[in-house]
């Protein structure tokens, strides 16, 4: 399966902005953008005049790699978005939102999308009581994702709980930690969809 190798801390300089790739590193005073505020290599302190070109790539690539997709993979999410009902944008950001690694994530099971992506590929999730080991799967309003009846799968994931306690999640999700269960209350709205990147120039890109 592909993925990315990249320095994911230097994927935070080069965007100057936190993608939250390193889990609980990304919330301390750790962060390397705590520290060092411009972007990597010998070039990174020198100011850079973006085209609008460049400022559209910039969002796809910010948005791309915050939530962990290869290119090829984004673009497929962009055409499926295109083709529903509604703003591009919105459903765009709904597609990824309810990927079965974000929702892991969101709901506090792991600390970061790339360990949520581990998680749920070394086989530690069911998803209405059937095991599912594909990050990307689409969740959707009324399932019910579990943790695998296995010691080794609870306690990893009760670790996680105790440490991102103070995550606020989602209303679209509801998070039973003394079971360790996930329901999917409803389906998402527009308010849900709220991410710090700007969407826009992304649909603007890819429309050419």
């Amino acid at each position: 399966m592909a993925r990315n190798i990249e320095a994911q801390c230097r994927e935070c300089r080069a965007e100057n902005q936190k993608l939250f790739l390193k889990g609980k590193k990304c919330y301390t005073a750790k962060c390397i953008l705590e520290r060092r505020k411009f972007g990597p290599g010998q070039h990174g302190k020198v100011r850079k005049k973006f085209s609008e070109y460049k400022m559209q790539l910039r969002e796809k690539q910010k948005l791309r790699k915050f939530y962990g997709i290869l290119e090829r993979q984004f673009r497929n999410y962009f055409e499926k978005a295109s083709r529903q009902k509604g703003i591009t944008g919105d459903n765009l950001i709904a597609l990824l939102e309810t990927r079965l690694d974000n929702v892991i994530f969101k709901s506090g099971f792991s600390p970061s999308r790339p360990s949520a992506r581990q998680f749920v590929n070394h086989g530690h999730i069911k998803v209405n009581d059937r095991k599912v080991d594909i990050s990307s799967y689409q969740v959707k309003k009324g399932d019910i994702i579990t943790i695998k009846d296995n010691e080794k799968s609870k306690v990893l994931a009760k670790e996680n709980l105790e440490y991102t306690a103070s995550r606020e999640v989602p209303s679209w999700i509801s998070v039973d930690s003394e079971n360790l269960k996930i329901h999917v209350v409803r389906d998402l709205e527009r308010e849900d969809l709220q991410i710090p990147f700007n969407v826009q120039p992304i649909v603007e890109l890819y429309s050419k």
